[in-house]
C-alpha cells in the first residue's frame, strides 16, 4: 500500500515522484534504486528513470502537515483559546451529543478548521494515531486532540467548504450523473479500504458522514469528498464510551443504514467491515436518489427495522442503471459473508467505471495527452487513469 513513507527508505517523504509503475518514491532513493536495478521495485517490471515526476498531490499533503505543525513536540495536542478559538459560541450543528463549532487558529496562518466535540466518549489512541489516519485523500484530515473535560474529546479537522453530501443532494440542487456519482463512490470506498486495514469500523456510512470539497454534476474528475466521523459507534475500537446521562452517538443505532445483524443483535462482535459494506450500499442508493432518506414512506423506525429483517430491499433508483444496481444489491445481501469486502466493491466499481469511460471515449474525439493534477505534466490516457488508481489508495501506514 502506498503511504505518505518511501517504500524503499521507509521515511517520510521530502521529494515524491511517481514512476511508470504508479507507485510513489522519495526521488534520491528511486534514482539510485533504478541505476541498479533498472526494474521497479514494486512490480519488478522494467522502469526507466525518465518516467519520475513529481507526486505534487502528496507533496501538498507533507507541507500543509509540516507547516500546521512546525513543532514534533506538540504531539498534535491544542489548547482552546490558547491555540485556536470559536469564531461564534452557537455551534454550526448540535445533536445526539455531537456539536461542530467554527474555529480558527491563534497566532498562526493555517487552513480552515472546525472543532468537532463528542460527549459521552474518550478516545483511545495519542493523538497522533488521528492524525496519521486522516493523511488519506479522501479522510477528512484530523489536526489533532483538543484539550477538554473528562467524559468528552474534541478533534480539530479541515473544514468542508460545500458541507456534507446528503444536504448538499437534498437542499442545493446538486443533481450529479451517474458516472460522477460511481466516481465518489470509488473515493469512499478507498477511504473505506484505509479503515479496514487498520481495522477500524466506520458503523455510521451515510451521506450526512460525507464531507464534499469539490463538485461537479457533469465531470468526475471534478469532485472531491471525504469520509468523517468513523468510528463513533459502539462497536468501535478507536473511542470508548463513559457514563452519560443522554443519549449520544455513540450509543444510537442509525436504523435505516445499518446491517440486519446489529439489528438482530447490536452486540460489538456484529461490527464488521461487511456491516460497513451494507451500509455503504444503502449510501450509494441514497446518493443516486439525490438525498432522499431510505424508507422514506415509513415514519416509524420499528417498521423498517422489520422491513430490512424480512428482506424487503430498498427499490431501484430512477437515476440507477441496471448495471450499478446489481452492485448495490450485492451489499444488500442478509449474510455478511455474502457481501464484497471494500477491495471487491472497488474493483466491481472500477470496472463498470472504466467500461463506460471506454464507451464514451470512443464517441468523442481521441485526446492523446492531457494535464494530469497529480504529477502536473501532460499524460496519456492510460498514465492518468493509472495515476488515478494508484494515488487514491494512498495513506500513512499504521503498522
Amino acid at each position: 500500500m502506498d503511504s505518505c513513507k518511501c517504500p524503499i527508505t521507509d521515511e517520510i517523504f521530502e521529494d515524491p515522484v511517481i514512476g511508470d509503475d504508479g507507485h510513489t518514491y522519495e526521488r534520491k532513493a528511486i534514482t539510485q534504486w533504478l541505476k541498479k536495478n533498472e526494474t521497479s521495485p514494486m512490480t519488478r517490471e522494467p522502469m526507466d528513470i525518465n518516467s519520475l515526476k513529481t507526486n505534487y498531490a502528496i507533496k501538498k499533503v507533507i507541507q500543509e502537515l509540516k507547516s500546521t505543525f512546525p513543532s514534533q513536540q506538540e504531539h498534535y495536542q491544542f489548547q482552546l483559546d490558547v491555540d485556536i478559538r470559536k469564531t461564534r459560541t452557537r455551534p454550526l450543528f448540535q445533536g445526539f451529543g455531537k456539536s461542530i463549532y467554527e474555529v480558527e487558529w491563534i497566532n498562526r496562518n493555517g487552513p480552515p478548521i472546525i472543532l468537532l466535540k463528542i460527549d459521552g466518549a474518550k478516545a483511545n489512541r495519542e493523538a497522533s494515531f488521528y492524525v496519521k489516519l486522516s493523511c488519506h485523500p479522501y479522510i477528512v484530515k484530523t489536526f489533532g486532540l483538543v484539550q477538554c473535560n473528562p467524559g468528552s474529546f474534541m478533534l480539530l479537522q479541515e473544514c468542508a467548504p460545500h458541507g456534507d453530501l446528503s444536504e448538499l443532494l437534498r437542499e442545493n440542487g446538486f443533481k450529479p450523473i451517474e458516472l460522477v456519482l460511481r466516481k465518489i463512490f470509488l473515493q469512499i470506498c478507498d477511504a473505506m479500504i484505509c479503515l479496514a486495514d487498520n481495522g477500524i469500523i466506520h458503523g455510521d456510512l451515510a451521506c450526512r458522514n460525507v464531507l464534499v470539497f469539490q463538485f461537479n454534476p457533469i465531470e468526475p474528475n471534478g469532485n472531491l469528498v471525504k469520509l468523517t466521523d468513523f468510528g463513533l459507534t459502539r462497536g468501535s475500537t478507536i473511542y470508548s464510551m463513559v457514563d452519560s446521562p443522554s443519549m449520544t452517538t455513540m450509543t444510537i443505532i442509525p436504523i435505516r443504514y445499518v446491517a440486519p445483524e446489529i439489528l438482530r443483535n447490536p452486540d460489538k462482535s456484529n461490527y464488521s467491515e461487511k456491516s460497513d459494506v451494507y451500509s455503504m450500499g444503502v449510501l450509494m442508493w441514497e446518493a443516486c436518489s439525490y438525498g432522499e432518506l431510505p424508507y422514506s414512506s415509513l415514519s416509524n423506525d420499528s417498521d423498517v427495522r422489520q422491513r430490512k429483517l424480512n428482506n424487503e430491499r430498498l427499490p431501484q433508483p430512477s437515476q440507477c442503471s441496471h448495471q450499478l444496481w446489481r452492485i448495490i444489491n450485492e451489499c444488500f445481501q442478509q449474510e455478511s459473508s455474502e457481501r464484497p469486502t471494500f477491495e471487491k466493491l472497488k474493483d466491481l466499481l472500477l470496472t463498470l467505471h472504466s467500461e463506460s469511460t471506454n464507451r464514451m471515449k470512443r464517441q468523442q474525439p481521441v485526446i492523446n495527452e492531457i494535464p494530469c493534477k497529480y504529477c502536473q505534466q501532460l499524460c496519456s490516457t492510460n498514465e492518468l487513469d493509472h495515476h488515478e488508481v494508484k494515488i487514491n489508495t494512498f495513506y500513512f501506514s499504521l503498522a
